[in-house]
């Protein structure tokens, strides 16, 4: 069992904890005791080993206070005070990985970037020989993600707090890895996995048909819709001039979105995804390779639309445009003026704080685009998937 921290150390006492800037991933390779209802994870008793009093938050956002308030914290013991740990309630010819539903669940981007990508560089290698013992148990996210939990372990998840029993394994993973954002590395351990390994098995786990976009007959463009924020003021219009260019298009809202078993399925059999900067932007981990994300650039959002989205694409075999937003097909304009720092200075508005900037440019803009600008970007996108405009 090699998720990462100190190999030497593992071998020599059986337990290891590597800490790096986002999460802390500890590993047992000998048998453990699990208190539910206390999350206490008790280690072998070694009288030759130093005690161990420990506790991990398991989610993949350590450097976040906010996330980390709402995750319930493991506390792991070897030998403390002499207590022996408690019987078994219940034993098991497995090994258990512990981790949290709970930091910034509901957004699709932290979802997939602190759960989901973690979990299969974490997991994947068991080969299904594990258990997930699941805090903060949120029974909508593991139904939304069963496929995806299904896929890599044999076994049914485990509610703590609803169970509350001791549980002995043969070992645990407590916590899980990253790498980076919607990223796997392939020099970072466990496993040397890829992108590409990834996206393999997430077509395997939603059984989705097409691998390459050359599959696709007719370029099909699916324009994720907004209602409340970073909404297209002239929607219709886009969707007018994607359809004069030769595209089929289809919109997509967020209660379609939610429902990861047909949405992924619809997402697949897309030639480009085209949306406004956001978590929605996140469901191109489901798109065939060649196809294109077009992300909509929303005014003072450019840092993050690069780190998130164009930084990352590109690892899934999944081919990248932007189309970055003049002032003037901003809402903020009229609501500010041409000379407000809003418009002349976003970065003295985020120089204020994340909570002041989201406030404006994440919860206060919309955008009406440009659609003789806007006509070259989707021009380029279908070049770029083989098309030709009529």
């Amino acid at each position: 069992m090699n998720t990462g921290g100190d190999r030497a150390e593992l071998d020599a006492t059986g337990f290891s904890c590597d800490s790096s800037l986002h999460s802390d991933v500890c590993v047992s390779n000998e048998p453990v005791r699990i208190h539910m209802r206390s999350l206490t994870v008790y280690l072998s008793p070694n009288q030759s080993l130093p005690p161990i009093n420990r506790t991990v938050h398991p989610y993949a956002r350590k450097e976040d206070s906010t996330a980390l308030s709402l995750v319930a914290r493991v506390e792991i013991l070897r030998g403390v005070n002499n207590k022996p740990p408690p019987p078994c309630d219940v034993t098991h010819d497995v090994s258990a990985v512990i981790f949290s539903s709970g930091g910034f669940i509901g957004n699709l981007f932290h979802e997939f970037n602190e759960i989901i990508i973690p979990l299969f560089l974490t997991t994947h290698h068991f080969q299904s020989h594990l258990r997930f013992i699941v805090t903060d148990f949120q029974a909508w996210w593991v139904s939304k993600y069963h496929r995806i939990l299904t896929h890599l372990s044999h076994h049914d998840v485990i509610n703590p707090a609803e169970d509350g029993k001791v549980h002995c394994f043969q070992g645990a993973v407590i916590g899980l890895k990253y790498h980076d954002n919607l990223a796997c590395n392939t020099s970072d351990i466990p496993g040397g996995y890829s992108m590409n390994d990834f996206r393999r098995f997430l077509r395997d786990s939603f059984s989705l048909k097409i691998k390459n976009v050359a599959e696709i007959e007719k370029p099909v463009l699916r324009l994720i819709s907004r209602p409340k924020t970073r909404v297209f003021l002239n929607e219709n219009e886009i969707v007018g001039l994607a359809m004069e260019l030769g595209f089929q298009v289809v919109t997509a809202t967020p209660n379609q979105m939610s429902n990861l078993d047909k949405f992924s399925s619809e997402i697949n059999s897309c030639s480009v995804l085209l949306g406004v900067h956001g978590a929605g932007l996140t469901n191109a981990v489901f798109m065939p390779e060649g196809a294109v994300l077009l992300q909509v650039v929303p005014l003072g959002l450019e840092w993050p639309s690069t780190f998130y989205y164009a930084q990352t694409v590109g690892e899934m075999n999944v081919r990248y445009l932007e189309y970055r937003i003049n002032p003037e097909e901003s809402s903020l304009l009229a609501k500010y003026g041409p000379d407000h720092p809003v418009i002349t200075d976003p970065q003295s508005i985020h120089r204020q704080g994340y909570y002041a900037a989201r406030a404006v440019y994440v919860d206060g803009q919309n955008l009406k685009l440009d659609l003789l600008r806007f006509r070259e970007t989707l021009e380029q996108a279908l070049k770029l998937i083989g098309g030709s405009s009529p």
